[in-house]
């Protein structure tokens, strides 16, 4: 039982399993969580639950990579990947452009992976499954912290 309920978390309850853009397909499940985790009282908090997020995702990904025996980092385990998108939106409103943005950014830093995030993926187990999309979070977050707080007060 604890061993399909590990699948299950890890492939995004069955989005990962999608034959086209799993990664993408399995981030969906971050947007309610982010929503949720925006509706804490403080920036505090919300940081706190983001933090605990991403170290629940390591030992569920490291695990259900043992359990499913696909190598490293298979497509299907996107745990990674929707437990750490609300990383995007910490002390930004959750409107829907910011929510737009908050994936896009994600989804192409995670899929690029720029420098550090490419070397850290050399990591093992489900540290090195995770790491680069806790960075790609951070990135996202930076990029969309810039967008609005420079980029939209200049054009509106």
């Amino acid at each position: 039982m604890k061993n399909k309920w590990i699948k299950s978390i890890a492939t995004g309850f069955g989005l990962g399993l999608s034959p086209v853009m799993p990664g993408t397909a399995g981030t969906l499940w971050g947007i309610p969580i982010s929503w949720a985790v925006m509706l804490l009282p403080s920036c505090g908090y919300q940081i706190g639950v983001c933090a605990a997020l991403t170290l629940l995702a390591i030992p569920v990904c490291g695990a259900a990579e043992k359990l499913l025996g696909k190598g490293k980092d298979p497509g299907c385990i996107v745990a990674d990947e929707y437990l750490t998108l609300p990383i995007c939106y910490l002390g930004l409103p959750f409107v829907p452009w910011v929510i737009f943005s908050g994936f896009i950014l994600h989804r192409i830093f995670d899929i690029t992976k720029p420098p550090p995030i490419r070397q850290l993926q050399s990591l093992k187990g489900g540290l090195g499954i995770v790491i680069d999309d806790f960075l790609a979070a951070l990135f996202a977050l930076a990029v969309n912290h810039l967008l609005f707080r420079v980029i939209v007060p200049m054009i509106g």
